[in-house]
C-alpha cells in the first residue's frame, strides 16, 4: 500500500468496557467499512480518526500528515474532514438549506468537491430545502445530513451507522444515494456498519473488529470470497460476483454479464467463461460491475436442466455446508475463484445427499446490480 495514500492508526485505550488495542493501516481511497458487533469498538475508533478522543497511547496519520503522534495532536477542526452520525444532528432552527448554507460557509480551504446544486441533485433534496429538520423524515434528515457533510468540502468522511436509526424501508430509500456519493466522489470514506448487507453494497476495504482487536483487514471481495468469512449468522446471507458488463439484448430485454476472467494456475489456461442473464440496464459494455446474489435466491440440481424458466445455470463444487437456525444449511460453493452461498432447508439437502466436495448446478434466479 502507497505510504502516502494510506491511513495508519495505532492506538491503544483500555476503557471500562473494553480494551482496544488496534495498529491498522487502511487505503486512503475507496470505501473502507469497519465492521464488527457492537460494543467491538467501531465508533471509538472512528472518533480518534476524527479528533473527538484525545487518546494518550494513539498515533494516527492521513496521507503524510500527522494527525496525533505522543507530542502532537490536531484538532478535529483542522483535520478536513465530513462526519456523519447515527442521528442527522441538524441544527433545529435553521431549514435544511440554511443548514447546507452553513456547512458551505466553514467549508475547508481548496477546490470544492461539489457543488450546492450538484449535490442537492445528487442527494434529491430540491423539494425540502425549505423545510426544518422536525419536518422531515429520518431518511430525508439522513441525506441533509451528508449533503453537508459533502460540502465542509472533506479530504476524508466518516459515516458512523448512517442507518442505524431507520427503519428497513428508509434504509432500503436512502442507500442507492450512499452508493452514489460513494462511487462518484473522490473521497476516501469510512464506513461504520455492524450490518454485512449494508457492507456488501459498499465497501472497497474492509476492517473486522471483535473485543477491541482486528480480526481481518483486506480488500472486501477477497475476504468475503474466503471460505471463513464469518457470514453464516447473517439475516440477508448473500455472495458477491466481480462482473463485466458483455452486452445487451434488446429483444429480451436483458443484459449478459460474465465473471472476472479466471485462469487456472496450474496450466495458465483461461477457464470456461462463466455468463449471467439479467434485467437491462443501461451500463456500456466492458463496465466492471458487482452483483450480488442472496443465498435464498440460489437452487442447487444434480444435472444441468435445460426444461426451467431459470436462465442463470452455473457449475459449482461445494466446499462447505453450516447450519443455520430453523432447519436451514447453508452451502458455500465454489465458482472458478468466488465463492457462490444458497440457503437449502435440511430436507433439499438429505434428499439429494449433497456432500462436501461435490460438483453441482447452481441455479441463480436474481442478482442485485452494484455499480
Amino acid at each position: 500500500m502507497d505510504h502516502n495514500n494510506q491511513i495508519s492508526l495505532v492506538l491503544k485505550w483500555p476503557r471500562k468496557s473494553i480494551n482496544i488495542d488496534l495498529d491498522v493501516k487502511i487505503p486512503a481511497q475507496g470505501v473502507t467499512a469497519i465492521y464488527g458487533p457492537s460494543g467491538s469498538g467501531k465508533t471509538s475508533l472512528l472518533r480518534c480518526i476524527a479528533g473527538l478522543e484525545k487518546v494518550k497511547h494513539c498515533t494516527l496519520s492521513f496521507r503524510d500528515q500527522v494527525w496525533q503522534s505522543a507530542k502532537h495532536f490536531v484538532p478535529t477542526r483542522q483535520r478536513a474532514i465530513g462526519y456523519v452520525f447515527q442521528e442527522a444532528s441538524l441544527l433545529a432552527h435553521l431549514s435544511a438549506a440554511d443548514n447546507l448554507n452553513y456547512a458551505l460557509k466553514r467549508a475547508n480551504p481548496g477546490k470544492p468537491l461539489a457543488t450546492l446544486e450538484e449535490v442537492v441533485e445528487l442527494l434529491g433534496l430540491a423539494q425540502l430545502l425549505d423545510q426544518f429538520p422536525d419536518q422531515l423524515s429520518g431518511g430525508e434528515r439522513q441525506r441533509v445530513a451528508i449533503a453537508r457533510a459533502l460540502l465542509i468540502n472533506p479530504d476524508l468522511l466518516l459515516m458512523d451507522e448512517p442507518l442505524a436509526s431507520l427503519d428497513h424501508a428508509r434504509k432500503q430509500e436512502l442507500l442507492p444515494y450512499l452508493e452514489r456519493i460513494c462511487h462518484q466522489y473522490n473521497v476516501p470514506v469510512i464506513y461504520i456498519s455492524h450490518s454485512l448487507w449494508e457492507v456488501s453494497l459498499l465497501a472497497d476495504h474492509i476492517v473486522m473488529l471483535d473485543a477491541g482487536r482486528i480480526t481481518k483487514s483486506e480488500n472486501f471481495l477477497e475476504a468475503i470470497n474466503s471460505p471463513d468469512f464469518p457470514i453464516s449468522q447473517q439475516e440477508h446471507i448473500s455472495s458477491l460476483l466481480q462482473c463485466k458488463v458483455m452486452e445487451h439484448n434488446e429483444q429480451w430485454g436483458l443484459t449478459r454479464f460474465t465473471l472476472k476472467e479466471l485462469t487456472d494456475p496450474v496450466v495458465g489456461q483461461k477457464l470456461n467463461e462463466h455468463s449471467l442473464w439479467l434485467q437491462q440496464c443501461d451500463l456500456s459494455a466492458g463496465q466492471e460491475v458487482r452483483l450480488n446474489i442472496l443465498a435464498s435466491d440460489v437452487s442447487l440440481s444434480l444435472s444441468h436442466h435445460e426444461d426451467t424458466s431459470i436462465s442463470n445455470i452455473l457449475p459449482v463444487t461445494i466446499i462447505s455446508i453450516e447450519p443455520l437456525q430453523h432447519g436451514l444449511l447453508m452451502l458455500q460453493l465454489a465458482l472458478g475463484e468466488s465463492i457462490l452461498r444458497a440457503k437449502l432447508t435440511q430436507r433439499s439437502v438429505d434428499r439429494l445427499a449433497l456432500s462436501v466436495g461435490q460438483n453441482v448446478w447452481a441455479q441463480v434466479k436474481s442478482a442485485a446490480l452494484i455499480q
